[in-house]
Parts: C-alpha cells; structure tokens; sequence
C-alpha cells in the first residue's frame, strides 16, 4: 500500500491543465490562481486521507444502528471526492463564473463535512480528537481557500443566471 495514495484522489498534473489556460506565448507566466487551486487540492487529499481514516471503521460495522452509519460515512466520502473534483474541475478554462460556481459547492461540501462529522462525536462513536484533527485539517484548507478565491480575475463572460455578476 502506497501511503501517498490514502486519499484516493488522483495527483495533481500541472500538464495536463497548463493547455486549457495558457494562451499562446504566455505560459512562462506565473498563474497565482493555479498555484493556490493546486495547494488547495494538496491539503483537500490531506483531509481525505484524514477522514477516511477516521470514517473506515464505519464501512463495515455490524451494529443495530450500522445501516444509519454507513450511509452517513458513505455520503460524507462522496461529498469529500466530489470537493476534489470541483477543486480540479475549478481550473478547466480558468473562467470566472466556472470557479465561482465550483468554489460555492466546495465551500458548501467543505462545511457540510466538518459538520456531519459532529453526528459521529455526538453519539460517541468517534472520538473527540479525531474528530478535532479532521476539522482542523479542513480550516487549513479552508483558509488555503479564502486565498484562492480571493485571487480570482473577472473575465468578459457573464453569468446568464445572474448570480456571479
């Protein structure tokens, strides 16, 4: 087993973005933007590796209340690997309304995570501290996000729902 690997998320590949953003002859350029989206998904596959973790007990269990559990850890790790697909995804044509709108439902999976893990600790079936250290590990990336946003570019497109003007 690859401990690198825990979190399932799939590697970063600065190759394989750099085509859909870089306009022709400015590649050299730094993209801040990037950079943080890119740091971003590197403390996202941190929280993963933490959470599943903490939530692998749960996969299996044989309890009276198992069925209630394992839903719960399974719609917490489908919202954890969608968080990383919307992380990747926010950087597919770098345009302004894409990463808000992905930005917007990664915040919102981002909390609903940190806050279903307090069902766990209320019925004492995870203890505090892990629980703690996974929420501490989603601040870190929620501050690495408050940067990222904090970095994005209007561009020309606009929002035809009107959301992101």
């Amino acid at each position: 087993m690859d401990i690198n690997k825990l979190s399932d998320l799939p590697d970063w590949d600065d190759e394989r973005l750099s085509f859909m953003n870089d306009a022709e002859g400015e590649e050299w350029k730094p993209d801040p933007t990037r950079e943080l989206c890119k740091n971003l998904y590197v403390q996202w596959q941190q929280v993963m590796f933490v959470l599943k973790g903490v939530l692998a007990p749960f996969m299996e269990i044989q309890e009276e209340d198992a069925e209630l559990l394992q839903l719960t850890t399974q719609n917490l790790l489908h919202d954890a690997y969608m968080t990383g697909v919307k992380i990747r995804s926010s950087e597919a044509g770098g345009i302004y309304i894409m990463r808000m709108e992905n930005a917007s439902i990664i915040r919102q999976l981002a909390q609903g995570i940190s806050t279903t893990l307090l069902l766990f600790m209320a019925h004492d079936k995870v203890d505090q501290q892990h629980i703690y250290l996974v929420r501490g590990e989603i601040d870190k990336f929620r501050n690495i996000f408050i940067e990222w946003v904090a970095s994005f570019q209007k561009d020309e497109f606009t929002d035809d729902w009107g959301l992101f003007i």
